[in-house]
């Protein structure tokens, strides 16, 4: 299948989810074509009415379940994520593949855990192609359940996404947001996904007509200690925090998290100048934030219910 196109038109689903909304501003910015979709996924119907009504020459798929306020709801919501996450995403790509449309999906790093063969701290990275060994939460389940089924699927590009950051701050899905409102976090070092310097590379790779599966982070990994730390040095130097084991933490989760190290070299290859996670932080979020340090430490205090 050949997906390249000089002057494509895009229809995204999920316009109303973060990646969505970021990735829909990002196309209006860049000139692209860009149509929204309204069905759900699992509506194959709707999904067939979009694509007749746009006739697009790619689909990006934003839109799924993660649960609110976080994935512990997937686990007694189980049909529901199937539904969405199982599903509606095999809708998706089956009706593309039927008419030889590209689909970038926007998908989850979050299907391994460092063990015995990925120690923490090794440097040794799953690759693509890896077998997923993390089904700790129902969520990453029914994840890597239906990656080992879209890989099989020849137009299909899977970008697995992993604790997606952004400039802002006080944007509660945002990892850095997450682990800042804590006083008590894990330290351990993950593969993390940059969106500001990644998002535009997904949209390249879709013109690219690149398919397959794609570890889409950053190159190396960064603990929540250091990111605290840059934090720190860079926003608000009275911050504190302490940590917890994974014991105590698992005593105020439902479900265990997933903590890995990616392999980065697919991505590395088709974009030689990604910048490295820990300089990636600094450029796109952390010198940005030191630019308006007391408008960004004021809000961050009162999250964390400090005066």
């Amino acid at each position: 299948m050949a997906f390249q196109n000089d002057n494509p038109t895009f229809l995204l689903f999920g316009k109303s989810g973060w990646i969505g909304g970021l990735v829909g501003d990002l196309l209006r910015q860049q000139g692209a074509r860009i149509e929204f979709a309204s069905a759900r996924l699992e509506d194959r119907a709707g999904v067939v009415a979009d694509i007749e009504r746009v006739r697009p020459t790619h689909v990006l798929n934003a839109a799924g379940l993660t649960g609110r306020p976080n994935v512990d709801w997937c686990e007694d919501h189980k049909i529901e994520t199937i539904r969405a996450n199982v599903l509606g995403m095999l809708n998706l790509a089956d009706v593309c593949h039927q008419r030889n449309i590209h689909l970038t999906t926007y998908a989850t790093g979050c299907i391994f855990h460092y063990d015995k063969d990925f120690p923490e701290g090794s440097g040794k990275g799953f690759k693509e192609g890896d077998t997923p060994n993390f089904t700790g939460s129902y969520y990453s389940y029914t994840k890597a359940m239906v990656e080992s089924l879209l890989k099989e699927y020849p137009n299909v590009l899977v970008l697995r996404v992993r604790m997606p950051i952004v400039a802002d701050l006080t944007y509660p899905r945002n990892f850095i947001t997450k682990i800042i409102k804590y006083e008590k976090i894990v330290n351990i070092p993950n593969s993390m996904t940059v969106l500001p310097e990644l998002l535009p590379l997904s949209t390249e790779m879709a013109r690219r007509g690149l398919t397959g599966i794609m570890n889409y982070t950053n190159p190396g990994a960064i603990s929540h200690n250091e990111i605290l730390e840059l934090y720190k040095q860079y926003v608000d130097p009275e911050i504190t925090w302490s940590n917890f084991s994974l014991e105590e933490q698992a005593k105020v989760i439902v479900a265990p998290r997933s903590n890995n190290l990616l392999d980065t070299a697919r991505i590395e290859g088709e974009f030689p100048q990604l910048l490295p996670i820990r300089e990636s932080l600094i450029k796109y979020v952390f010198e940005p934030n030191a630019a308006r340090k007391a408008e960004v430490k004021a809000a961050v205090r009162s999250m964390r219910g400090r005066v």
